[in-house]
């Protein structure tokens, strides 16, 4: 009876292992590593913790990126509690190469390389020592760390470094996939990563793929230069009309929805700075101090415009503070082209676009555009009969305008530019809506 009970238990066991299935989850590392791959990471590893993924894989294609980004990266994946696998599906080269050896496991497909992780400054020459001796530090940690070589680690980011029957002084190392299982910077070379979990022993598993959310897809189309430039043009267009046309309210909303679409992209994504950012509000506030307020074009106009102009294009490239030293000659111009076209179509819609804006059958439906004139019947008479002809006094001096009375009544008059002394005797020779045009008459 216990053997049988014993078996039964077992049984029951054995079935509820099996219908468990091992949650493994994807992420897709095939772009640069920038700011905006760094958030890709930090979601997808918000989700691995969200779903309870047991196993999280990479694939990955890179040929690289921003230093920066890829040891928070890096980080991330050494403080996830689950297993990190990566699949390099074709290149793990600079950056790429840090984050794959951060991983507890490398898989390689045939024909893929791993290495040549020397830093580069923005022109694609090699860095100062200053940042290549930290390269090697991160490389030579993570590789201790994951039970890997430092000194190969090392000798991928640095030419100088000898390892006998490996390397020569004046290369970096750069692993094919076979030498890359040859000195243990690759557990196999596999052709999927359903190849993986067979290779470890995996046969019951849920399969996913991180993608971005709907919302993050918008903010990532929006991290364009191009479009930045039209948000720019939105922006300037839309301040000028609320202006021109006060209280149509659609023109301002245009303007603050496109500010908002410019800024949060670039924030989220760790580009906008909150230094940039309050420094384009101050650019702002001091253009219309100069505008509303101090007469003429001065200090407060010039500061105000740089800073707009400085802040617009800094909020768009990955600095840190002043320093570009990691930052793509390419990416600076995009920027400073796209904030000057944005400003450039701006002015051109305002002086282009304006007058037909203001002349369309949409604005005439919300503004009113028609003058009332007098050849039309259009009257504003506030007196009740003519007051041509009636003599008073004036009741105040006139010069040229003033006060007169008129039968006990009091009136605003003015003169011909003729100076009138108060109690003196006038006589109105004209009204105009609600003031008389008077003379004086001898007494």
């Amino acid at each position: 009876m216990r053997t049988l009970f014993t078996l039964l238990l077992f049984a029951i066991v054995s079935i509820a292992s099996f219908a468990q299935k091992t949650n493994v989850m994807v992420m897709e590392i095939k772009n640069e590593i920038d700011p905006r791959m760094k958030r890709y990471v930090d979601l997808a590893f918000d989700h691995a913790t969200k779903i309870k993924a047991d196993i999280v894989i990479i694939e990955m294609d890179t040929y690289g990126g921003v230093l920066t980004d890829a040891k928070e990266i890096v980080d991330k994946i050494m403080h996830f509690d689950k297993p990190v696998w990566v699949f390099i599906n074709s290149d793990a080269a600079s950056a790429g190469a840090l984050i794959s050896i951060g991983c507890d496991s490398i898989y390689m497909s045939p024909g893929a390389s791993i290495g040549a992780a020397t830093v580069v400054d923005a022109s694609g020459q090699k860095a100062p020592d200053k940042y290549q001796s930290y390269m090697r530090s991160i490389m030579r940690s993570t590789a201790e760390e994951n039970g890997r070589d430092p000194r190969i680690a090392e000798g991928m980011v640095d030419e100088r470094i000898v390892i006998d029957s490996l390397k020569e002084e004046g290369t970096i190392i750069t692993f094919s996939t076979s030498e890359a299982i040859k000195y243990g910077y690759c557990e196999a070379k596999v052709e999927s990563i359903e190849e993986i979990l067979k290779r470890n022993k995996i046969e019951s598993y849920d399969l996913t793929t991180f993608q971005l959310s709907s919302t993050d897809k918008v903010v990532a189309f929006f991290l364009n230069p191009f479009l930045s430039g039209i948000l720019i043009l939105i922006i300037i267009g839309g301040i000028y009309f609320e202006l021109q046309t006060p209280g149509v309210g659609f023109p301002g909303a245009a303007a603050l929805a496109a500010l908002i679409l410019y800024l949060v992209p670039y924030y989220l994504n760790g580009l906008a700075d909150n230094w940039e950012i309050i420094a384009l509000f101050i650019g702002l506030i001091l253009i219309a101090v100069e505008v509303f307020v101090i007469p003429g074009f001065g200090i407060a106009g010039v500061t105000g415009i740089t800073l707009t102009i400085g802040s617009l294009i800094l909020i768009m490239i990955n600095n840190d503070a002043f320093d570009f030293e990691f930052v793509r000659m390419n990416d600076i111009l995009m920027a400073t082209a796209a904030t000057f076209t944005g400003i450039l179509g701006g002015v051109v819609l305002l002086f282009v676009g304006g007058s037909r804006l203001l002349d369309s059958k949409y604005f005439k439906r919300i503004a009113l555009t028609d003058t009332q004139q007098h050849s039309d019947g259009y009257t504003a008479n506030f007196f009740k009969e003519s007051m041509i002809g009636k003599k008073g006094t004036a009741y105040t001096v006139l010069r040229p305008s003033g006060k007169i009375i008129i039968e006990e009544q009091l009136y605003d008059a003015f003169t011909r530019g003729e100076y009138i002394e108060a109690g003196k005797a006038i006589e109105v020779v004209n009204q105009e809506a609600s003031t008389l045009q008077v003379k004086s008459i001898p007494q």
